[in-house]
């Protein structure tokens, strides 16, 4: 299945900052609708009310450094099934 990324984005912040921001989204996803990006280019995704939800915390270990690096992951996961033309016309 080919890969789309719709939004990314990435930066340093403060446990704080990255709290209140789960718990804005936390309240979109109670509403069924998720807005992501600023002002000039948002990306809206509907959330089914039975998606599948998935938490995964990774240690990844630099081979040469041994440097340890930790990722912790919230994924929520849904099929979306095109409509088909007896669907389209029956609306």
């Amino acid at each position: 299945m080919p890969e789309e990324q719709l939004f990314k984005t990435e930066a340093t912040q403060t446990r704080r900052e990255i709290a209140d921001t789960l718990v804005a989204v936390a309240e979109e996803i109670k509403s069924g609708t998720v807005t992501l990006g600023g002002m000039d280019e948002p990306v809206e995704a509907s959330i089914p009310a039975d998606p599948t939800f998935e938490v995964e915390l990774e240690r990844l270990t630099d081979s040469e450094t041994g440097e340890e690096r930790y990722e912790l992951e919230y994924e929520i996961r849904w099929r979306r099934t095109p409509t088909t033309s007896t669907e389209t016309e029956a609306e």
